[in-house]
């Protein structure tokens, strides 16, 4: 079982107060707490693409939690056409944060990508994201369904069980928000315990379906720079909404 530092520590969402150091009359020092409130550094966004794994990659396996002997592929490819989209939602998403003045790394930015799930949630905690973005669309036999729903860890001590509460208050704030500017069917919130990068991310994490590519119409909406803008808008807001003003 890991042992973590408090989620705010690790963010560096907390900072100590700072002392003044006096002498009283008889010579000896003390310490005071000065009533100064110490700025946080900006927060960083940190956005994860889905898929666009090389398949050599992508096949491989790898634990699903730390310590678990259970073992998932890397990268299942995802549905036809989703790895281009998500990148180019979160490119808007980027480009729409860093104009509000928020920090933003992406886990990629190109359409290949050399990692799995654990480097992908690892990218995130290295940089002490104030939240993990992953970014995907979503796919079925059924032709006919369509929406935007929101996935966020289940609770798994030892794994999850320090991000689990920010994490759900996130995904409620990111499908309110995506819905609200999209006008999508709302499929409201899935709780997931078998994602690698849920499981191994120290930071607050969400995923965000934001459509099914194997429904024309809806395929053909998120294909589009216009509905793409959209979806990059509720991501945005909803994100800003909980973290918080730069």
């Amino acid at each position: 079982m890991r042992r973590r530092r408090p989620w705010c520590e690790r963010t560096s969402r907390c900072t100590p107060l700072p002392t003044s150091l006096s002498k009283t009359s008889s010579g000896s020092v003390i310490g005071t707490l000065l009533p100064v409130l110490a700025v946080p550094p900006t927060p960083l966004i940190c956005l994860d693409p889905g898929h666009g794994t090389v398949p050599a990659v992508g096949r491989q396996t790898e634990p699903i939690g730390p310590g678990s002997a259970q073992l998932k592929i890397k990268d299942g490819g995802g549905a036809p056409g989703e790895a281009p989209v998500a990148l180019a939602i979160a490119l808007k998403t980027r480009a729409l944060l860093k104009r509000d003045g928020y920090r933003v790394a992406m886990t990629r930015t190109s359409t290949m990508y050399a990692g799995g799930n654990i480097a992908r949630a690892r990218f995130c905690n290295v940089r002490h994201a104030a939240l993990m973005v992953r970014i995907h669309a979503d796919g079925a036999q059924d032709k006919s369904l369509h929406g935007v729903k929101t996935l966020f860890p289940a609770f798994h001590r030892g794994w999850t069980d320090d991000i689990y509460t920010q994490s759900l208050r996130a995904a409620r704030k990111l499908q309110a928000a995506v819905v609200r500017q999209t006008g999508a069917l709302n499929l409201g919130l899935v709780r997931r315990s078998d994602l690698t990068g849920f499981n191994w991310a120290d930071v607050p994490a969400v995923l965000i379906e934001t459509g099914f590519m194997t429904n024309p119409a809806e395929a053909r909406l998120l294909r589009t720079n216009a509905y793409q803008l959209k979806v990059a808008r509720g991501i945005t807001a909803g994100a800003e909404a909980f973290v918080g003003q730069p």
